[in-house]
């Protein structure tokens, strides 16, 4: 073989391992880019689910936040309204009190205070009151006054049994069921 014959030898076999380096080259080119194309595809996916999740959660979170802030918004109103329904209630027993039923509910405040705690029993009332509750009482009326919408407070004369017939008392015992009844 001559010199030109080896030189276009070797050159035909480089020219053939080139060219099949560079088949290898371009078909490992194109399997890193489709890798490379699948793998953005699937972080892209990724993101836009958990993007969507978030989106979902945050959603509910502020829907929660709503209506939480709209049922304070709705117990401060209603707590509100039976403030002022039962400032009203107030003023009408307070109205009550200056009526001529009033000395008559007293006597029967007291007719059953002595049924439950006995002909012993002592009772206070307001100041407004005294003297319609010593003519009721006689002896069994404790002139110590209570701050009081109306009614009458008696207990025995040990002390160990009370009975609150005061009109703050019975409301306050019936508030959570006026609460209930009275109007929005």
């Amino acid at each position: 073989m001559s010199l030109d014959g080896l030189v276009a030898e070797i050159e035909s076999r480089t020219r053939q391992a080139l060219a099949q380096e560079r088949a290898a080259f371009d078909a490992e080119r194109t399997k890193i880019v489709a890798e490379r194309d699948r793998r953005i595809a699937e972080l892209r996916a990724e993101s836009e689910r958990q993007a969507e999740l978030a989106a979902a959660r945050e959603r509910t979170r502020r829907l929660a936040a709503a209506r939480l802030a709209a049922k304070k918004l709705e117990y401060e109103f209603r707590e509100r309204r039976t403030r002022e329904l039962l400032a009203a209630v107030r003023a009408e027993l307070g109205d009550y009190t200056r009526t001529a039923q009033y000395p008559r509910l007293l006597k029967r405040m007291y007719a059953a205070a002595v049924g439950q705690l006995g002909k012993d029993a002592r009772v206070r009332g307001r100041a407004e009151d005294a003297r319609t509750l010593k003519g009721i009482a006689g002896s069994g009326f404790d002139p110590a006054a209570l701050p009081v919408l109306g009614g009458l407070v008696a207990e025995t004369p040990d002390g160990s049994r009370r009975l609150d017939l005061t009109f703050d008392e019975l409301l306050r015992l019936r508030e959570d069921r006026l609460r209930t009844v009275l109007p929005d």
